[in-house]
């Protein structure tokens, strides 16, 4: 039986996917799968994986016929996978020597539905170790009692897929999958849910992932349309969380993390494209809209007078007529 399934989606990391791949054959093992899906790269990273797949025991290639982003392609993976547990990569990230089996044994070790990690991130050559925001660790807790404080920085604000691992029982639960073409923010309601819904999670401090910050090709470096998904996947977080038994207590804190973000992109407005700077700030006044008036206004009172004047202002737009909305197509007009 597979033991570990590893799902590492690529699109255009031709410059990164040798170090990435180096790093999986030195965490390779007889009971362990590495899903290499090909987002449908058109530089030279589908040659580089073909030539992975005879290198690195247990790597399997998966080749998208079309290009449908990051969410899609972990979803491809997750298909695919047939291991006990499961964990994901990027394709410009890497890991230290023998850090999957140290996460499997974490895993087998507390015994429950996910486990959550530290990891490093690497700018250029500085390193900085960023920690699961939870102090309590190797102790199995109700994935539900760590969502709050409102106020403070917890496990749902810290939510990276790859930094952690997940029992294949969430998978057959259907908790697992991603909203299918998101391009930006995907993981937001996928650990909304996980916290949600799963039984039980632990944090431990195991080091070893290396997450590679500054690629000018990634996708939080480009400020062009794909960055506004990150409206829709907040508001999917808003409105499954209005439909959970304890909404009243968990709703002010999915409000508060999307104005905090919806504030940073309208605070860095200047490295969006003119039209796609024009939509987000629309977007943005409607999204204000959509959010319950009352819950909206002891948010913005309780975000600092940086963050809640930016959205104050944008929510006055929210009765004027909406711009039209920019399309992939026409951002690439722009550019142009």
């Amino acid at each position: 039986m597979v033991k570990l399934s590893v799902i590492v989606p690529f699109y255009n990391v031709q410059t990164y996917a040798p170090d990435t791949l180096r790093s999986l054959r030195a965490n390779a093992r007889d009971d362990f799968e590495f899903l290499l899906v090909d987002d449908r790269s058109t530089d030279g990273t589908a040659e580089i994986l073909q030539r992975a797949r005879k290198d690195i025991p247990g790597a399997k290639v998966i080749v998208h016929e079309r290009n449908g982003g990051l969410a899609t392609a972990r979803n491809t993976g997750l298909d695919a996978a047939d291991g006990e547990y499961l964990t994901f990569l990027d394709g410009d990230d890497w890991l230290a020597p023998g850090y999957f089996a140290d996460l499997v044994a974490a895993a087998e070790r507390l015994e429950c539905d996910f486990v959550r990690t530290d990891h490093v991130q690497a700018t250029g050559r500085t390193r900085t170790v960023h920690r699961v925001p939870h102090g309590l660790r190797n102790v199995a807790l109700s994935p539900r009692s760590v969502i709050l404080p409102v106020d403070r920085t917890t496990p749902v604000d810290y939510p990276y897929a790859w930094a952690g691992i997940y029992h294949r029982r969430l998978l057959d639960r259907g908790l697992l999958h991603f909203t299918d073409g998101l391009r930006t923010a995907e993981d937001r309601p996928w650990i909304w849910r996980l916290h949600r819904e799963a039984e039980s999670f632990a944090a431990v401090g195991l080091l070893g992932l290396f997450y590679r910050r500054g690629v000018a090709s990634s996708l939080t470096q480009i400020g062009d349309v794909r960055q506004l998904d990150f409206i829709r996947a907040f508001d999917q977080v808003v409105e499954e969380t209005s439909r959970d038994a304890d909404a009243d207590l968990l709703l002010p804190k999915a409000v508060r993390t999307y104005c905090a973000v919806m504030a940073h992109h309208l605070g860095s407005i200047e490295r969006f494209e003119p039209a796609v700077a024009r939509t987000l700030r629309t977007m943005s006044a409607n999204a204000l809209r959509r959010l319950p008036a009352g819950l909206l206004d002891e948010t913005l009172h309780s975000l600092g007078d940086r963050r809640a004047a930016l959205l104050r202002r944008v929510r006055r737009r929210a009765g004027g007529d909406p711009a039209p909305a920019v399309t992939p197509a026409a951002a690439s007009g722009a550019r142009a």
